[in-house]
């Protein structure tokens, strides 16, 4: 059972367009939230402490930089 992950991203930001494409070639679905929805600009910072994004927050516990979120995602979902 996978735990409970969501995904925040901020727009135009290519390293989320990497992750997500990542999730795209392997058929990942996560819950996905945008900071440019009510809300979740604050949850970001609120939960992980920085205005930083992507972030992949993997039981409520925060996971920055592109590569290490797609690592983790990478042994979460093998191809």
């Amino acid at each position: 059972m996978h735990p409970e992950l969501k995904l925040v991203i901020m727009p135009f930001c290519p390293y989320c367009s990497k992750v997500l494409r990542f999730m795209k070639k392997r058929g990942i679905e996560i819950e996905i939230k945008s900071t440019d929805e009510p809300g979740v600009t604050e949850l970001l910072i609120e939960r992980g402490g920085k205005l930083q994004a992507p972030c992949l927050f993997v039981n409520g516990e925060a996971l920055y930089e592109s590569d290490d979120i797609i690592v983790y995602l990478d042994r979460e979902f093998p191809a």
